[in-house]
């Protein structure tokens, strides 16, 4: 099971100065996490995510688009960053984030990908194999 695993910005999470040694420390302590989830095999990719500044809102209402530059004034539905872990359930998945050394304030939030399996009543095995010519596959499976 390919689980997200994202971490939302908490206030004035965002801003950028020089780091500071507690800075420092916790981003060598995620390091050594990370290093931990792929010794295990549970880690796939991960990323931080640069502050809302440089971030693009688009919504939608039917055929209107309406697109909002950053910064955004509600941060706490910011994500700051990602990662994608390969658990055998979410059990594990819960596991190995109550491992994480985050340091203050934090939101963590896990979400299982959809699985082919999880598909099957609407798309056939051979369909989400083979993406049709100039598509890259039904649902954004490809």
């Amino acid at each position: 099971m390919r689980v997200l695993v994202f971490v939302k910005a908490i206030e004035g999470g965002d801003k950028i100065g020089d780091p500071t040694p507690e800075a420092l420390e916790a981003f060598a302590a995620m390091d050594r996490f990370t290093e931990e989830l792929v010794q295990a095999g549970i880690f796939v990719a991960a990323a931080g995510l640069k502050n809302n500044t440089e971030a693009k809102r688009l919504s939608y209402d039917g055929a209107h688009l309406t697109v909002t530059d950053g910064p955004f004034a509600e941060t706490k539905e910011l994500i700051a960053g990602f990662s994608i872990w390969e658990v055998k359930d979410i059990d594990e998945a819960m596991a190995w984030a109550r491992r994480a050394p985050m340091s203050g304030p934090s939101e963590v939030e896990i979400r299982p990908f959809y699985e082919a399996a999880d598909l099957a009543d609407f798309v056939s095995p051979e369909e989400l194999a083979t993406p049709r010519e100039g598509e890259r596959g039904k649902l954004g499976v490809a």
